[in-house]
């Protein structure tokens, strides 16, 4: 066991909408991301969604309203509920999610990532 550096982890990659694993916590994944603009509607059928903000701001809109969070707050989205995450100035999250998850929600889409680099 050795701590994890975040800011230093965030640092080795500059792509947005891209999780990256920096470690694993039972059959989760635990990612961190830069996030900028709009990602797409998507639920996750299964699996709920834990985002944590590190640095800049960070919306995620719902269908029947809008949370923002700021850098040490977090929310967790609950399996089956529709999303769409928003940062219109950029920011840095960790994600907590099954490993099994797909961050589109199985949507096909441009964004849609299917495997992961381990940082």
């Amino acid at each position: 066991m050795e701590a994890i550096n975040l800011k230093q982890k965030l640092g080795l990659f500059n792509d947005t909408w891209t999780p990256k694993i920096v470690s694993h916590l039972d059959d989760n994944h635990v990612y961190v991301a830069k996030l900028e603009g709009d990602f797409i509607w998507h639920a996750h059928d299964d699996q709920d969604e834990m985002f944590l903000v590190i640095d800049g701001k960070l919306r995620l809109d719902f269908r029947d309203k809008q949370v923002w969070l700021e850098p040490g707050e977090m929310i967790v989205v609950p399996k089956g509920v529709e999303h769409k995450p928003y940062a219109p100035d950029g920011c840095s999250v960790l994600i907590i999610e099954k490993a099994a998850t797909d961050h589109t929600g199985g949507i096909d889409d441009p964004l849609r990532k299917e495997n992961h680099d381990h940082i």
